[in-house]
């Protein structure tokens, strides 16, 4: 089930599509070469080399940009994003966490992220209140971007967790796409393991675990158990397998590749404890076989105040830190984010979905350093932009050079 569930009927989905045809001209693509496309109906209609496509009444000029798949946020906190700063406890009324999630949502669109996956706490506490004020959240957002939620329970075992798993089934039915929580801070985290499994396995609801992951036993335990259930279960963001001797840590990652476990990492900081930090192993994982998205983690929170939720600088930190290549580190935030949220392909090709980042620059490397000017397509229209402008000092050299600049001659 992709995170987009439930989805609107055939009707309401053909109102919230733009159906204006749009055409992007002179887009460069990672291929090198330079094209236009055609979007239509909320999906990419063709193809074609610069300047061949007939153009509609509304076009894009794309020259200078390199035009991508949009990225995807699979692990954000749309109901605690924002609040470092909050003198005070932080409030958890429902217009307020309503407001923190669209605007968290809307910086992340910016960004380029179409579609978010907001861990949301449920409890004794605030109760189900923060869940309904991300749903509703969702549904002012519809046309702008796809945001669905994860119900994350605080105890699901023991007489304690009796409360927890009922209000795990109310959350799911109230419009939770997605099961999840932290295992590790129950008494029980394998009987919490369990729990969610046998909860996901009734509503056919994907599973999101977090887990720091430095149990090489807990985790090979959760992969047994997560293999035989569909649709897919992702856990993260696992740094705690980089403290394990590497031939353990290496076990583990084996079990998760064969149990088609995905691993969300979060290259710009988690979203736990300072003592519970560290870095995922991702070649690591890769090497196995398991499959490796990236998140955004906290947004402006107690957990880090300087969250940013940017998908390219989480895959500038996999280029710049984990090692990979910049073409794999865009994939992290991209396809595999996409796949491990159960959403469909994209690709810059006829007949696949318009959700697109055209990005000011030339190629993958230069894009992860210097990602200023963005424009982000969902659905076949532009809903955000950000432009950037870079300016020099009125000098002999600049001129000269003709150095980018803006400004009074």
């Amino acid at each position: 089930m992709p995170d987009s569930q439930p989805q609107p009927s055939d009707g309401e989905a053909q109102r919230e599509v733009d159906t204006t045809a749009l055409l992007l001209c002179g887009a460069r693509l990672t291929d090198g070469r330079t094209v236009d496309v055609r979007l239509g109906g909320g999906r990419i209609e063709a193809v074609g080399t610069a300047g061949s496509l007939p153009a509609p009444s509304a076009r894009v000029d794309l020259s200078g940009y390199l035009l991508l798949p949009a990225p995807a946020e699979p692990h954000a906190h749309g109901d605690t994003a924002l609040t470092a700063d909050t003198p005070g406890p932080v409030s958890y009324a429902s217009d307020d966490v309503q407001r923190r999630a669209t605007e968290a949502a809307l910086l992340q669109l910016g960004h380029g992220a179409t579609a978010l996956r907001s861990h949301v706490r449920i409890g004794p506490v605030q109760g189900l209140g923060p869940l309904e004020a991300v749903l509703q959240a969702r549904r002012s957002l519809r046309g702008l971007a796809d945001l669905t939620t994860v119900a994350v329970p605080r105890l699901l075992t023991g007489i304690a967790g009796a409360d927890g798993l009922a209000m795990l089934r109310d959350a799911v039915k109230m419009g939770a796409a997605v099961v999840g929580g932290c295992p590790d801070a129950d008494p029980d985290p394998i009987g919490y393991a369990e729990t969610v499994l046998e909860v996901a396995a009734e509503h056919g609801c994907p599973v999101d675990l977090h887990t720091h992951g430095d149990d090489p036993a807990r985790l090979t335990r959760l992969a047994a158990m997560a293999g035989g259930l569909r649709p897919r279960v992702s856990i993260g963001p696992c740094a705690g397998l980089s403290a394990l001797p590497r031939e353990t840590a290496s076990r583990a990652a084996d079990r998760l590749a064969a149990a088609g476990v995905t691993v969300i990492c979060l290259p710009q900081g988690g979203c736990g404890t300072l003592e519970h930090r560290g870095s995922t192993p991702v070649r690591l994982l890769r090497a196995a076989g398991v499959r490796v998205a990236a998140g955004g983690g906290a947004l402006r929170d107690v957990s880090n105040p300087v969250g940013r939720g940017d998908p390219l600088e989480a895959a500038y930190l996999l280029a710049s830190q984990a090692g990979l290549r910049p073409q794999d580190a865009y994939d992290a935030v991209g396809p595999a984010a996409r796949e491990a949220m159960g959403l469909p392909e994209v690709r810059v090709e006829a007949g696949f979905p318009a959700e697109l980042l055209a990005v000011r620059g030339e190629r993958i490397a230069g894009v992860l350093s210097l990602a200023y000017s963005r424009i982000v397509i969902h659905r076949g229209r532009v809903v955000a932009r950000t432009s950037a402008v870079r300016e020099y000092c009125d000098s002999a050299v600049a001129v000269a050079l003709e150095l980018p600049r803006q400004g009074r001659p």
